[in-house]
């Protein structure tokens, strides 16, 4: 372990994040009253040019007006190229409650947009006097954002959660898709006739988790656009859990359940990692740094690695 240890991410659950357009009031009592544990009420991608302004004045009704429970509140601003984020953060903060948690900041491409974003933020809570600070997400969907990943990832204290927007992300690359995640059919290996597909969201995956774990942020997974594939989604997400990820968001409320499913350790794992920390506790008390479990090796990596799996059981279970 380095000198410079890793700092911890906060500690609260984000197994799904639910989204649903500002422009849709219908919708806010059915997403506050769901089982993602964050609601995101977008003022970007899912609303028209046109209907701006009035899904800024909804979202900032809701906010004070909903019950939102326990679940943790984002809203979505639009781009940092566009005429109307000023007017997201400025109106939101200005007019809505405390209740609100967090911003999201879309299609972020280096670490000044963190700063502009948060200079407006900071001077508006100051004038406000709001004593609650607000937390930033930020979503990678661009060529220079996975560049500058572990900048943007470093960028301020506000920043509590990072997610890949597939999307963005693979028209900013170039990518020959239209496709939102998931596996891609000419994105395959050929050995003896035989087509072996793998993930081509892999590699931006984990350097989004390695920024993220190195500044203390949490890594999620962005979305599946095929929401009539439940075994295509269920995949993608074991595959970003498996590599480090908290989460993954939900584009349609059927795909909560699984979700939560995927990022919520089960029974057996928590007890066969709690059999590991106790397997060790008893190998230490021997005076020896490694044991034998069912038939494999394990030692101080391996509490460390059960050590996650039941710290993440026991936060949602509490959360």
């Amino acid at each position: 372990m380095s000198f410079r240890l890793q700092p911890a991410p906060v500690a609260r659950p984000n197994r799904c994040q639910l989204f649903g357009p500002g422009s849709n009031t219908k919708l806010f009592a059915k997403m506050a009253a769901s089982d993602a544990d964050v609601i995101n009420l977008d003022l970007e991608d899912s609303v028209a040019p046109t209907d701006k302004d009035a899904a800024r004045a909804n979202v900032i009704t809701a906010i004070s007006d909903v019950d939102w429970g326990s679940k943790w509140l984002s809203v979505r601003i639009n781009g940092l190229d566009t005429p109307y984020w000023y007017r997201d953060v400025v109106d939101v903060l200005e007019q809505a409650g405390d209740r609100l948690d967090q911003i999201m900041i879309p299609k972020v491409g280096c670490a000044a947009d963190i700063y502009a974003v948060d200079a407006l933020v900071t001077a508006i809570e100051a004038a406000k006097g709001r004593t609650k600070p607000v937390a930033f997400e930020v979503i990678i969907e661009s060529a220079a954002g996975i560049a500058h990943v572990e900048e943007i990832a470093a960028a301020s204290p506000r920043l509590q959660a990072m997610s890949l927007g597939a999307a963005d992300f693979a028209a900013s690359m170039g990518m020959q898709t239209t496709g939102i995640g998931g596996t891609q059919e000419n994105y395959y290996m050929l050995r003896d006739g035989v087509q072996h597909w793998s993930d081509p969201w892999h590699w931006a995956q984990a350097a989004i988790v390695a920024a993220c774990r190195t500044h203390g942020v949490l890594p999620v997974d962005g979305p599946f656009g095929d929401f009539s594939d439940d075994d295509g989604f269920r995949a993608q997400a074991r595959r970003s859990a498996t590599l480090g990820m908290v989460g993954k968001w939900a584009i349609h409320p059927k795909q909560i359940a699984i979700a939560n499913e995927v990022f919520t350790p089960s029974d057996d794992a928590v007890a066969e990692a709690r059999e590991i920390l106790a397997a060790m506790e008893e190998a230490k008390a021997k005076g020896e740094g490694a044991t034998v479990y069912k038939g494999r090796l394990v030692d101080i990596a391996s509490i460390k690695q059960a050590e996650v799996i039941v710290r993440q059981s026991e936060m949602i279970a509490g959360g």
